[in-house]
């Protein structure tokens, strides 16, 4: 389903995390190196988004996060259960998790401030280039646009990039002009 899985290590202590263990176990373990893995967060319990999960977690024993809504649909149990605000460590740094419900209950987004530069934002299955993601009743959509607006759109700069689960990348800036036409279209 070509989707994205996103590796990243901090350069001073070489700590790692995986962002979505989707698929190609043995593609990401080459990408991991002997460098190691400390953890593996899942943006939310889509199978094409943790088919590689168990297989990554086995051979490199790293810890498993998730939040609660959705962990208990992955098929390896979660070692840090995250919920909105909570902050993941990466070496020096950290990531702080956005709950963005609608896609599935416990959808994450993973927000990281880079001290020099602009703002990343790894987004699973709900902001796209040119939307919010699928969702599977209009108050679903409703839910999932509205917490996008408030909790991505409503406090992140434009220069922020995004990179989500599926395609390429793009920025808010970008995206924001659009989120009238996403309300009027439904999707």
């Amino acid at each position: 389903m070509e989707n994205n899985a996103y590796l990243l290590r901090c350069r001073s202590t070489g700590e790692a995390v995986l962002i979505d263990a989707a698929a190609e176990p043995d593609r990401i373990l080459e990408l991991v190196g002997s460098d190691g893995l400390d953890r593996v967060i899942t943006t939310h319990r889509h199978q094409d988004h943790w088919q590689a999960l168990a297989e990554v977690v086995g051979e490199t024993g790293a810890r498993t996060v998730a939040h609660p809504e959705d962990g208990g649909e992955l098929p390896v149990s979660v070692d840090e259960p995250v919920v909105h605000g909570s902050r993941i460590p990466v070496g020096d740094g950290h990531l702080t998790v956005i709950h963005l419900r609608g896609h599935t209950p416990g959808s994450i987004a993973l927000r990281y401030d880079d001290p020099e530069g602009h703002t990343h934002l790894f987004t699973g299955d709900s902001l796209f280039p040119g939307g919010v993601g699928r969702t599977w009743s209009d108050e679903d959509f409703r839910t999932l646009l509205g917490d996008v607006e408030e909790r991505v759109f409503g406090v992140l700069p434009d220069d922020t990039w995004v990179y989500p689960g599926h395609g390429r990348d793009t920025t808010l800036g970008v995206e924001r002009p659009h989120l009238d036409e996403w309300r009027e279209r439904g999707w």
